[in-house]
């Protein structure tokens, strides 16, 4: 297993002045995830929490949606031609029965970078393998006042961990209605820092997360209002702003998408039935 982070020498200059120093650095490396032996992904992340992040992973691809699917995951052993394993490569066994959706080339591109395809294919991919609906009626029981999201950022940086030292990672984390975490990861990715958030749920049998709010460093591309759908999760913020993509997902699917959560000051692009009391707009 790699380090979470690295020592590496640097020319420091402060007014003028010049240095060398020891600078702590966030680890990088390529994790290659395998389905039932098959090369699926390859993802640069973090070290730490690969068998979660593959499992997250899955989970947003439609393969997982509860512990029992999951048989085993284990580093590949000999990953390299000289038989050294890197601890770069896992591979994900589902178990006996486990019916697997069409994983093509095309999915794969799409899912695993920030770009995507074409709007409509993405959203409707994702609302065609979604297990769980998001409850958009008016009197849904999943409902967080503005002032508990304003908290939201300052509780997540300060359990930023590996951030206070390197100042090069981004975070997820999970808070319940009220504010409470429940759960936070780093990484590199935003993308991977979630799937280790959903994969720790799935490997806990809590999927879906139907009563929980997931907020995250950055913005909240279509790739982040994806996996908070796949997990069931209602209510996706950020710290900057969404993706044109990820607004038309969440006004299809019913997610609460928050945006430029700053202070007191937030964005509410879809889901706002959630917000209480209900968010009213003036036209100005």
């Amino acid at each position: 297993m790699g380090r979470v982070t690295e020592r590496r020498r640097v020319i420091r200059i402060r007014d003028g002045a010049v240095s060398t120093r020891p600078d702590t650095l966030v680890a990088e490396e390529p994790l290659e995830i395998r389905l039932n032996g098959k090369p699926l992904a390859i993802t640069m992340r973090t070290p730490g929490d690969d068998f979660a992040l593959a499992a997250g992973f899955l989970v947003s691809e439609g393969v997982l949606g509860a512990a029992g699917e999951l048989a085993n995951i284990l580093y590949c052993a000999g990953a390299t031609e000289d038989g050294v394993n890197t601890y770069n490569v896992v591979d994900v066994r589902t178990a006996p029965g486990v019916v697997l959706p069409d994983l093509t080339l095309e999915r794969n591109v799409y899912t695993t970078s920030s770009c995507g395809l074409c709007g409509k294919a993405s959203l409707d991919a994702v609302r065609t393998t979604a297990r769980w609906q998001l409850d958009t009626s008016p009197d849904t029981p999943v409902r967080i006042e503005p002032a508990t999201l304003s908290a939201l950022p300052d509780r997540l940086r300060s359990a930023q961990r590996v951030f206070e030292r390197t100042g090069g990672l981004h975070a997820a984390a999970l808070f319940t209605t009220e504010g409470e975490l429940l759960d936070v990861r780093e990484d590199v990715g935003r993308h991977n820092a979630v799937d280790k958030i959903v994969g720790r749920a799935l490997q806990q049998g809590r999927l879906p997360l139907s009563s929980a709010v997931l907020m995250v460093s950055g913005r909240a591309s279509f790739e982040l209002a994806q996996k908070a759908v796949m997990a069931g999760i209602p209510v996706l913020a950020a710290v900057s702003a969404p993706s044109s993509l990820a607004v038309d997902l969440a006004q299809e699917t019913g997610l609460t998408l928050v945006g430029f959560l700053r202070g007191t000051s937030m964005n509410v692009y879809a889901g706002e039935h959630r917000l209480t009391p209900h968010a009213t707009a003036t036209t100005g």
